[in-house]
């Protein structure tokens, strides 16, 4: 029995690392290499990074996904933690408004896309990252109600009661009594929020043009010379994108794995 848990959980590993493996083995590969389609590449091209370094602006793409993604998690936050109050511990909209809420995420965003492409020029936020940051926290603002409905619901109800007798109001309940005991809640749902926008592609592509406004997965897209499409320098700008969430999942995952084995139970 032991032994078939291991050789789950290496092939687990397996499945997971596999991908990045490759994605760093192309950023060392010749266009020769990837042509031919060999795994390992015959020589270490190292010009892929300088390459994509010198000839994209990959730092200004990685802060602008940065800046949108903090941006969006505290919009998100800001209105999912008043609004699961009221509907969790004051039952206001009756039973059926989580549900009502949540559903605004089920369509696909591509059926908003002229509509929130008008909006938002109208507005006067086109091509900047504090309103793509904006624009991504509002949608997915179902996502943030969703995930902490469980953790207001985990909290009993005489907790509540208790600050009532000692004068606390639903303001001063929320701030000072509840969301202290929903913090690993809050960081769970933070980051969760905060992967989501930083990993989008279609609304920061519909939203901005210029190269100084475009966060790093539509800077991406866009690395292609004349005919011929960068893979190689694509790779080595993906790995410089994905180190920073790795170490935040790495140094947060105390926080986000409590926080959602806590919000599953009620």
């Amino acid at each position: 029995m032991l032994t078939a848990k291991w050789v789950v959980l290496v092939v687990a590993i397996a499945i997971a690392v596999t991908p990045i493996l490759y994605l760093v083995a192309t950023s060392f590969k010749s266009p020769d290499d990837i042509l031919s389609t060999r795994i390992l590449p015959a020589r270490l091209a190292v010009e892929n990074w300088a390459s994509a370094m010198a000839n994209w602006p990959i730092f200004t793409y990685l802060g602008n996904s940065l800046l949108v993604a903090v941006v969006a998690v505290l919009v998100a936050l800001a209105i999912a933690v008043p609004a699961n109050y009221a509907i969790a511990r004051l039952g206001v909209g009756g039973g059926q408004t989580l549900l009502l809420i949540v559903s605004a995420y089920i369509a696909p965003p591509v059926v908003a896309i002229v509509p929130l492409f008008l909006l938002v020029r109208a507005v006067g936020i086109m091509n900047s990252p504090m309103g793509l940051g904006l624009v991504e926290g509002l949608m997915l603002t179902p996502v943030a109600v969703w995930l902490l409905d469980g953790f207001f619901r985990s909290i009993p109800v005489e907790i509540d009661e208790a600050a009532q007798l000692d004068g606390c109001g639903p303001i001063r309940t929320l701030v000072s009594v509840l969301m202290p005991l929903i913090t690993p809640g809050l960081a769970a749902v933070g980051i969760i929020v905060f992967i989501l926008v930083y990993n989008d592609f279609l609304i920061p592509l519909l939203l901005t043009q210029t190269g100084d406004a475009q966060t790093l997965p539509v800077g991406i897209a866009l690395m292609q010379g004349g005919r011929e499409v960068m893979f190689g320098q694509m790779a080595a700008a993906s790995l410089t994108g994905i180190i920073p969430v790795y170490l935040l999942a790495l140094f947060a995952q105390r926080w986000l794995i409590g926080g959602l084995t806590q919000g599953s139970v009620k």
